[in-house]
């Protein structure tokens, strides 16, 4: 690509793909810069270094995640709503598994990324808002222990810790039908009105 062609999107477009090929560890600036044919220091006329690299695709994570997850839930309520994002949200995990990655990665003073994280609970507290779920502490809670159980399977999987002969997209569904019996059960809420739709 020649050096006219580059930006900040693409430098941080290649870095993704990068990470999601052979994980955040290979992710250096010489590297890039090889992917790209152009010397290293062309890349900080766009980014201001690895560390602003690694931020940015914080950012983007985040920003993907959302709105793969508000895409699955628009429309939906209930089960359909906890199932559509559940699923959205390990194909995200497996499609991208370095940039999931970057989704544990603390940024409190990133503006950034701070709203970028805030779509995602957004999106997660428009879904348990079709179980009645609202409001501190009800949602907070519940919101902790969806995405819990969520990143607790997919890390697992990505991770290959899943060895037993079973199929794991049988075991998913089960997980995901476990959510919903959880959320529509949980502790003082009351069940959520005929039609209400999450999103």
């Amino acid at each position: 690509m020649p050096r006219a062609g580059l930006s900040a999107e693409v430098v941080v477009a290649e870095a993704a793909r990068l990470v999601d090929e052979h994980g955040p560890g290979a992710l250096t600036l010489a590297g890039l810069a090889q992917r790209f044919g152009v010397a290293q220091p062309s890349l900080y006329k766009h980014v201001g270094g690895l560390a602003d690299l690694h931020g940015r695709l914080a950012v983007l994570a985040a920003t993907d995640l959302a709105s793969r997850l508000r895409t699955a839930a628009v429309g939906r309520a209930g089960a359909d709503a906890t199932a559509a994002v559940a699923r959205a949200y390990r194909d995200y995990a497996r499609r991208h598994p370095g940039r999931y990655g970057y989704l544990l990665r603390p940024r409190p003073d990133d503006d950034a990324h701070t709203r970028a994280s805030g779509e995602v609970l957004e999106v997660l507290l428009g879904v348990l808002a079709g179980y009645g779920i609202s409001g501190a502490p009800d949602a907070v809670d519940a919101a902790r222990f969806v995405r819990s159980v969520l990143h607790g399977f997919v890390s697992l999987e990505t991770g290959g810790g899943f060895a037993m002969d079973r199929s794991v997209d049988d075991s998913f569904e089960r997980l995901v039908g476990s959510l919903d019996r959880a959320l529509t059960t949980w502790p003082g809420q009351p069940r959520p009105p005929a039609g209400r739709l999450a999103g």
